[in-house]
């Protein structure tokens, strides 16, 4: 497992990378998410290619699912200015379109200052028991160390939940400082948390992912072994679609993203 070899793309000219989706990052229909996010923002990042400016939002819509193998971004610099640049990209495999993204990368800006978000008082990773994987789990469940904290467990342990709210900590297990590929993927490594609330099985993928970047990554004194703390909570399914908001936090409590997704509802075949 390498986080950064299954995310990385190469220049083959400006404004166009190749990249190789593994299949170690599948779930029920093709790659997941937050991971393909993973890909498409360290190409973006590439074209930008300016470390004071740091990603702060980033949007991407899928288009269609990817399968194993190589698959081609080109990028686009829209507006770069004194502090922020604006980039675009496109992810295409066997001519189908996968996936298209914008994002924004800033420096940081003089002003007032405002936190009154909290994570929530959890009982630390060590004191709680690491998910155990059962042999037909998707092959991502094997690539992040997960451990419940917060909120119902999903319909497959028990199910009829208060609410659709699901936490807990994560990290890879090949050990990896959160930078902001890591962060992107974690916005959607968790099991949807409208899980722990409907009894029968579903299969919710991503429409669109969107991004805050709550400050420069990584943060400072991050460390490889240290756990993100992610929290997620859906409030309403309505025409075949929910969302789903969520938050990336600092073992130590800074927050790090905040995300929303829309997701397709479909009945697992």
């Amino acid at each position: 497992m390498d986080f950064d070899a299954e995310t990385h793309v190469l220049a083959t000219e400006p404004g166009h990378f190749v990249a190789d989706v593994d299949p170690s990052w599948s779930v029920v229909r093709g790659p997941n998410g937050g991971y393909v996010a993973a890909i498409v923002l360290r190409a973006m990042a590439e074209t930008v290619d300016d470390s004071g400016r740091a990603p702060r939002s980033f949007t991407v819509h899928y288009v269609s699912p990817a399968v194993e193998g190589a698959v081609q971004i080109s990028t686009s610099v829209e507006r770069s200015g004194r502090s922020m640049t604006s980039c675009s990209a496109r992810m295409i495999q066997e001519d189908r379109l996968i996936a298209m993204a914008v994002g924004a990368f800033s420096s940081a800006r003089p002003g007032p200052s405002l936190d009154d978000l909290r994570m929530p008082t959890v009982d630390p990773p060590e004191a709680l028991p690491l998910r155990s994987m059962t042999e037909d789990a998707p092959p991502i469940a094997r690539r992040w160390e997960s451990v419940h904290a917060v909120g119902g467990l999903p319909f497959w342990e028990s199910a009829g939940a208060d609410e659709a709210l699901s936490g807990g900590w994560l990290r890879l297990p090949e050990r990896h400082i959160p930078d902001a590929f890591v962060v992107a993927a974690a916005t959607d490594a968790w099991v949807p948390a409208i899980f722990s609330r409907v009894n029968e099985p579903i299969v919710v993928p991503t429409v669109d992912l969107t991004i805050h970047f709550r400050g420069s990554l990584p943060y400072p004194n991050a460390s490889a072994d240290d756990y993100l703390f992610v929290q997620f909570r859906t409030t309403v399914i309505a025409d075949g679609f929910l969302e789903e908001d969520g938050e990336v936090w600092s073992r130590d409590g800074v927050l790090l993203a905040q995300s929303r997704q829309l997701a397709a509802v479909f009945p697992m075949a």
